[in-house]
């Protein structure tokens, strides 16, 4: 049987609040971050603890073609 995930609705919350806190577009919102610089991560390898997790959210949102999903969030 296919077991359903838990899911924190609180953690897509906070990841559409969530700005980036360094680098070339500091302060931008994690989810307008442009899909290069996503992929650019991607091919360098994310960054530890929280950030690199909501960036490898992000970037697994734009790859999918699901960030429209943002968009009532926001």
């Amino acid at each position: 049987m296919n077991e359903i995930p838990d899911f924190d609705h609180t953690e897509l919350l906070e990841l559409v609040k969530a700005r980036m806190p360094f680098g070339k577009y500091e302060g931008r919102l994690i989810i307008d971050l442009p899909e290069d610089y996503l992929v650019w991560f991607a091919s360098k390898g994310f960054p530890q603890g929280k950030v690199g997790r909501r960036l490898q959210a992000v970037y697994e949102f734009k790859l999918n073609g699901l960030d429209a999903l943002f968009d009532p969030l926001r």
